[in-house]
């Protein structure tokens, strides 16, 4: 039977509703500070702690559940004869249930400036304590973590008149050294990004010493990339806006491991553009790419039209509402995903019918997140910054004869936008703001060059061409100029730039540098 609880939070949402259904089934409740005064004022009977231990709160409230009656009665075996014993001499009462949340050490840590003392109180003691004591002891004692378990918790309480079951204890005691877990990663994680300098800490600009990770599986998937390969879905806990981790599935198949990857490509190329963007991403390379300044059809359509063919079972993005419009288009082609942050009631219902279609819708504000980029390798990780690199038409060095047109130096832009999202080597042809042509994965540039042509449905005659990286020799510009291409843009650094531009000069193409590489593996 359930007694006494302890309440102790530091994210109060939802906690007055659950603390007042705790006492509406005679649950004793016993609190601390800021959250004891709060479920006082909304007429919860609380308990202070320092009644509880017979010991004031001190040091700033760093010692208050820090005492033998808080602990010994979360770690007192029930069945077991000589705890109770002591606990009797001791006048310890069992705690039965702890809610605790903890100190926002991350979110202190990651505001500018703050000040590092700041950052240390915020590194809770008591509340990781309470949670190890009770989660360790999860055969007597129930402990919540999570604000989204207070509903079952309750729920089960009030079916029940022998409080929580085993199976939902061990659960919740689960969830518990996870956090804790990942709590004490975090602070581990950045204590190890700060120098001591002359009595001074600093953030170092460097990776720290130690990488501490922590991940929460979202779900299990049907298999990995193929069928004899199990996989799972898990959400970095310090990500705060995890766009798929935290999308909402409104219709289709369960998703698979391959559905993800595409659906991440799709809504990173997408987020690089202001204007209406349609993407189709096949196996993580976009096949499509399109903007428009008047519909979000019209950008999926333009988008289609690269590559027709590759459309099929692809995975779409979009950086819209998507309407009905465009619905009606995707209706036409076999789609395996979509991710857009929202569907107009209309679309949804035009492609219900669709069953096995699944749609993902993200939070608007949601924007790439990762500063760094993890890569599995044999017996470690590799860590890098994550290509958030964006270079405006004022950092160009134009290095031909010939200038840029207004109009060509806005296909450039777009095509350089979309080349940074293809596996290297990449070429991208454009037209506006439409891709034309796609060569991607190559082992040797002018390959892609080539397959790019030869991929293109659309008249590619006046197009531009971007390149992830320089152009080794002036072979792939000969190719290109062949084709009717009137403006490249491309990094530049190769030791035969001087080649390479001479040729674009000899075909009367105007060629841009960037000064930034763009390779993707």
């Amino acid at each position: 039977m359930l007694k006494r609880a302890l309440i102790s939070v530091s994210k109060k949402d939802g906690i007055i509703e659950f603390a007042k259904g705790l006492a509406d089934l005679q649950i004793d409740i016993v609190s601390t500070g800021g959250t004891a005064r709060a479920l006082r004022e909304a007429g919860v009977v609380v308990q202070d702690i320092s009644v509880l231990t017979g010991f004031p709160e001190i040091l700033d409230g760093r010692v208050k559940t820090l005492h033998p009656k808080v602990h010994g009665g979360l770690l007192g075996i029930r069945s077991n004869p000589s705890h109770q014993q002591q606990m009797a001499e001791q006048d310890i009462a069992p705690i039965d249930l702890v809610v605790v949340n903890l100190y926002p050490f991350e979110e202190t840590a990651a505001r500018p400036g703050i000040e590092f003392e700041e950052v240390i109180e915020n590194i809770d003691i008591g509340g990781p304590s309470m949670i190890r004591s009770a989660a360790k002891n999860f055969r007597d004692v129930g402990v919540i973590v999570d604000p989204a378990d207070y509903g079952w918790v309750l729920e089960e309480l009030k079916q029940s008149h022998s409080g929580l079951s085993l199976e939902s204890r061990f659960k919740l005691a689960r969830k518990a050294f996870h956090l804790t877990a990942g709590y004490d990663a975090a602070i581990a994680s950045h204590l190890f990004k700060l120098r001591l300098d002359a009595g001074n800490f600093h953030l170092t600009e460097g990776f720290p010493q130690k990488l501490l990770l922590s991940m929460d599986k979202v779900s299990d998937l049907r298999y990995g990339e193929n069928p004899h390969q199990r996989a799972a879905f898990y959400r970095e806990m310090a990500a705060g806006n995890a766009v798929l981790a935290d999308a909402v599935q409104l219709q289709g198949k369960e998703l698979s491991f391959n559905n993800l990857t595409d659906l991440n490509a799709a809504f990173q190329l997408s987020s690089e553009f202001e204007r209406p963007c349609a993407v189709i991403v096949k196996h993580t390379n976009p096949c499509g790419a399109a903007v428009s300044a008047h519909s979000l059809a019209e950008a999926y359509v333009k988008a289609r039209e690269c590559d027709p063919l590759s459309a099929f079972g692809s995975v779409l993005g979009f950086n819209r509402t998507l309407d009905k419009e465009t619905a009606r288009e995707i209706a036409l082609t076999f789609v395996e995903a979509v991710i857009a942050p929202d569907f107009a009631p209309e679309a949804l219902s035009l492609l219900a019918s669709k069953k096995n279609l699944r749609l993902l819708k993200y939070q608007d504000s949601a924007k790439p997140f990762h500063s760094l980029d993890y890569k599995r390798v044999e017996g470690g990780l590799l860590v890098q910054e994550a290509d958030r690199q964006r270079v405006s038409v004022s950092e160009w060095k134009v290095v031909t004869e010939r200038s840029p047109s207004a109009e060509e130096a806005a296909a450039l832009l777009f095509a350089w936008k979309v080349v940074k999202h293809v596996k290297s080597n990449a070429i991208v042809y454009a037209n506006g703001g439409q891709t034309v042509g796609i060569g991607a994965g190559q082992m040797s540039r002018v390959d892609a060059a080539q397959i790019g042509i030869s991929k293109a449905k659309l008249p590619i005659q006046g197009c531009v061409l971007a390149s992830d990286a320089f152009f080794p020799f002036r072979d792939s510009i000969d190719v290109a100029a062949k084709a009717g291409i009137r403006a490249v843009i491309q990094p530049g650094g190769s030791v035969r730039d001087d080649e390479v531009i001479q040729a674009a000069n000899e075909h009367g193409i105007a060629m841009v540098f960037t000064g930034v590489r763009h390779f993707k593996h």
